[in-house]
């Protein structure tokens, strides 16, 4: 009975790995296609939108929390707690790690130490998720569910991993995105009582507000890890295969502008020049007009001479 609890018990606890320990190097890069259930049944869920319907207002929702949960990825997760490119309290941070949670991307710890190895090994075989060396579908998905990305090297993340909260949080990431559904459900039926004419329901505030704004989400954010390494402008030379791309920046809120990064990944701005729509970075512009953060890390004047450009 313990062990069968254990078992399921890696569904909210992400440090259990019982299914292949990462020793055995035979099963390691191979899909854990139980761990990965809850995800694989959150993409079919997005068919109950023929069940529940639709309204305005969940439809709003939807592109509501996409929007938000997006900042909380590229704002949050990717230009604080991978590249460090601003400051804050120790409050907001917890906060913002909340929030970034929100988005079922697992834990801030998890996502900012996969991602610093990414730019340590761009492009070359240990990266986890480049396209050239591993293939699409592989860069996109596939590398997120196998039993050797599951855990936290917490070697990467050293300076944030001395937190407590930030790791407890980090392990047991997947409470935040139940507590968003469940709180969605009940504004759902609220809404069914007390404004009816709205025609919400608590079932399609979930499916909506939740699983479809969710895999959107997820989806986006994977593009830059597969797409942007494919497809894109390159105005600097990085070594590897990262591309600007117009399209990536819109529906990523600026994350497009990958060969930038890469080139001059300390920047909290990654839309260098004004044509270069970079909506994280307005928004955390706002946040250090507030007080909330600051110490961002501006453009290096070199970034805008041309001998560093390829074209």
């Amino acid at each position: 009975m313990h062990n069968l609890v254990s078992y399921f018990s890696q569904w909210i606890d992400s440090e259990q790995n019982v299914s292949a320990p990462a020793t055995d190097a035979s099963n390691v890069d191979r899909i854990n296609w139980f761990r990965c259930l809850p995800f694989l049944l959150l993409h079919l869920a997005c068919i109950a939108v023929w069940w529940v319907g639709w309204s305005g207002f969940a439809l709003c929702t939807a592109v509501g929390l996409y929007v938000v949960r997006m900042f909380a990825i590229t704002g949050i997760y990717h230009r604080y707690f991978s590249h460090r490119t601003y400051r804050t309290s120790r409050w907001m941070q917890f906060l913002f790690a909340l929030l970034g949670a929100s988005s079922a991307q697992r834990g801030p710890l998890w996502w900012a130490a996969h991602h610093r190895s990414h730019h340590k090994f761009s492009d070359m075989q240990p990266d986890p998720h480049s396209p050239i060396r591993h293939g699409f579908w592989r860069s996109h998905i596939g590398w997120f569910m196998t039993d050797r990305h599951f855990l936290t090297d917490y070697r990467r993340i050293h300076d944030f991993a001395r937190f407590p909260e930030l790791r407890w949080l980090n392990r047991f990431d997947v409470i935040v995105p139940i507590i968003l559904a469940v709180t969605l459900y009940f504004v759902g039926r609220v809404l069914n009582y007390a404004a009816p004419s709205l025609g919400v329901t608590g079932w399609q505030l979930v499916v909506w507000g939740f699983v479809v704004s969710t895999i959107m989400l997820f989806h986006a954010t994977a593009s830059i890890n597969s797409l942007a390494h494919l497809i894109g402008r390159r105005r600097y030379d990085t070594g590897d295969d990262s591309g600007n791309n117009f399209i990536l920046a819109l529906i990523t809120l600026g994350e497009g502008w990958h060969n930038n990064h890469h080139k001059f990944r300390s920047c909290t701005r990654q839309g260098f020049y004004w044509w270069e729509i970079d909506l994280t970075y307005y928004a955390l512009k706002f946040f250090a007009a507030v007080g909330l953060i600051w110490d961002l890390r501006p453009v290096p004047g070199k970034a805008y001479d041309h001998k560093q450009h390829l074209s």
